[in-house]
């Protein structure tokens, strides 16, 4: 097999029964590889098959077709219990009738490993979760983030070769959230272990993964880095489910090398750079991030199209403004506040230019 990968899904199908007699594919023909030492995370909607995945990796499931390897071994039909993984979910699953010490080392007591190693290895994972000294502690006496910690050195300490987390912060509130996402990519870096993560927060994929793959309805749409992703989705709805974003309908009138034009009805006639090939009047729809258009302000080698703003939403370091066309399509734009002086912030009802550079956008057929 391929050298580098620490885990692939080759064509992997799971179905259900559904209580009415029905076939459900939950994942459908998925193909996938996952890199040594990667922090990889399956993102997408409730349904989408990104947990099915996930417990097919771990063992839970058993693939109705296709294979798992892990590290070149065919994981396909061997149990969870044999598979040089360990699973952290949203519900930490503590036992809250042991001490920390004994929570982490149970799983290295279920292997026969003596009390002294157990302890030793306990106190090492305690230091990589940054919580030394808790080993007397009762899961009720930690924080909610405390808790996730412990359930991280839990899964640590017996030394997978990959780790499987499904939405292991869910649980916690925005702010220790977002502080234990950095910790967690930290921790990852440092342990050097493959972390495969389940989330449905676009953020928190953005901000943590080094590859995601976005799933819907069992398929994988795209697999890229966070900035690949995020700057050149390959569909409207990875476009769409990856932040906020602008579609603009069109039709293409013509192309002259990676140079397209797109009439945009009623509003103007645009330039975009694409490397794809697109016929002359094919419907398409332009795809732009509201960060990536100005108002007001003079681009050097960029479209510019008119209209009225019909709303504004100021939100201290940035504004949003509601912008629609003569030709009835609406976008919107984010500005940040430092662009304009106070006497400059543009009104509801205003007639206003906006611009965007030939770069910025992407033509989506999907």
């Amino acid at each position: 097999m391929t050298d580098g990968f620490a885990v692939e899904m080759q064509d992997v199908v799971k179905q259900f029964i559904t209580p009415e007699g029905g076939i459900l594919s939950a994942v459908n023909h998925v193909t996938m590889q996952i890199r040594d030492g990667e922090f990889f995370s399956l993102l997408g909607p409730s349904g989408c098959g990104k947990t099915t995945s996930l417990r097919m990796i771990a063992g839970f499931e058993l693939p109705t077709e296709g294979k798992i390897l892990i590290h070149g071994r065919d994981m396909s039909q061997v149990p969870a219990f044999q598979r040089p993984v360990n699973t952290v979910f949203q519900q930490y699953a503590l036992f809250p009738h042991m001490t920390v010490e004994q929570n982490i080392g149970f799983g290295l007591e279920m292997k026969g490993v003596s009390r002294a190693e157990r302890s030793r290895r306990v106190s090492e994972a305690l230091e990589m979760v940054r919580l030394p000294g808790m080993e007397m502690r009762r899961p009720k006496q930690l924080s909610g983030g405390q808790q996730q910690r412990i359930a991280l050195a839990r899964a640590l300490v017996n030394k997978p070769e990959v780790l499987l987390l499904d939405e292991p912060l869910g649980a916690l509130d925005l702010k220790l959230r977002k502080e234990m996402q950095l910790e967690l990519k930290t921790l990852q870096r440092e342990v050097g272990i493959t972390f495969i993560y389940v989330t449905h927060d676009q953020e928190e994929a953005l901000t943590m993964s080094d590859r995601i793959a976005v799933m819907s309805k069992g398929v994988v749409l795209q697999i890229g880095k966070p900035a690949e992703i995020y700057e050149r989705p390959a569909s409207k709805y990875v476009a769409d489910f990856i932040g906020e974003t602008n579609f603009i309908d069109g039709v293409i009138k013509n192309q002259k090398d990676s140079s397209v034009e797109v009439d945009l009805p009623g509003t103007g006639i645009v330039c975009v750079e694409s490397n794809r090939t697109f016929t002359n009047g094919q419907q398409v729809s332009i795809a732009v991030r509201p960060e990536k258009l100005r108002l007001n302000t003079e681009m050097k080698d960029a479209n510019t199209l008119r209209g009225r703003v019909e709303d504004v939403i100021y939100i201290g370091t940035d504004t949003h403004y509601g912008v629609r066309f003569a030709g009835g399509q609406k976008v919107r734009v984010r500005e940040q506040n430092f662009l304009h002086d106070h006497h400059e912030i543009i009104q509801i009802g205003d007639e206003v230019s906006v611009s965007f550079s030939t770069v910025s956008p992407r033509i989506l057929t999907e």
